[in-house]
C-alpha cells in the first residue's frame, strides 16, 4: 500500500518503503527518499508564478552547484497533462547522476517536481518518479 502526503492543497502518493521529509514544509516543499538514496522533490507556489521560470531556476541551481552538467530542455505528457522542464545530467563522487525537473499548474498550484538518482538507479526508479508526479496531478 502506497504511502500517502496530503496536507497544504497538496496530495501525492509514495511507494511505502521511502522516507517522507517534511523538514521544509514551511517553504512549501516536501521530498521523499528512497532506500537507495535516490529522491523526489515537490515545491510548490502560488498557481500565478510561471512554472517554466521555477524550472529554471532550479536548473540553474544545479549548475552552480555541479560544475560538469549537462541539460537538455523537455516537454513531455503525463497523466493527461504536459509539463515542461529539464533532463540533467552530471558528476557527483565520480558518478553520474541523473535528475528530471518538471514544472507545471495544477489546479491550485504551480508546482516544481525534482527527481534525481546515481545514473544506474535512475533507469529503475524512472517510472516511480513518474507515478509520484502523476499522483501528485491528480485532484
Amino acid at each position: 500500500m502506497p504511502g500517502v502526503y496530503h496536507k497544504r492543497g497538496v496530495r501525492f502518493q509514495y511507494p511505502e518503503n521511502w522516507q517522507l521529509d517534511e523538514a521544509e514544509a514551511d517553504q512549501n516543499s516536501v521530498t521523499v527518499y528512497s532506500p537507495c538514496g535516490a529522491f523526489w522533490s515537490v515545491v510548490w507556489r502560488d498557481p500565478s508564478e510561471d512554472p517554466h521560470v521555477l524550472a529554471v531556476e532550479a536548473l540553474q541551481t544545479i549548475k552552480q552547484e555541479y560544475a560538469e552538467t549537462e541539460s537538455e530542455p523537455t516537454t513531455e505528457t503525463l497523466a493527461g497533462h504536459e509539463i515542461s522542464g529539464f533532463d540533467v545530467s552530471f558528476y557527483y563522487l565520480d558518478l553520474i547522476s541523473t535528475a528530471l525537473i518538471r514544472g507545471f499548474r495544477t489546479p491550485t498550484a504551480s508546482c516544481l517536481v525534482l527527481c534525481q538518482a546515481e545514473d544506474r538507479e535512475f533507469r529503475d526508479l524512472e517510472a516511480v518518479f513518474q507515478a509520484m508526479t502523476a499522483s501528485l496531478m491528480k485532484p
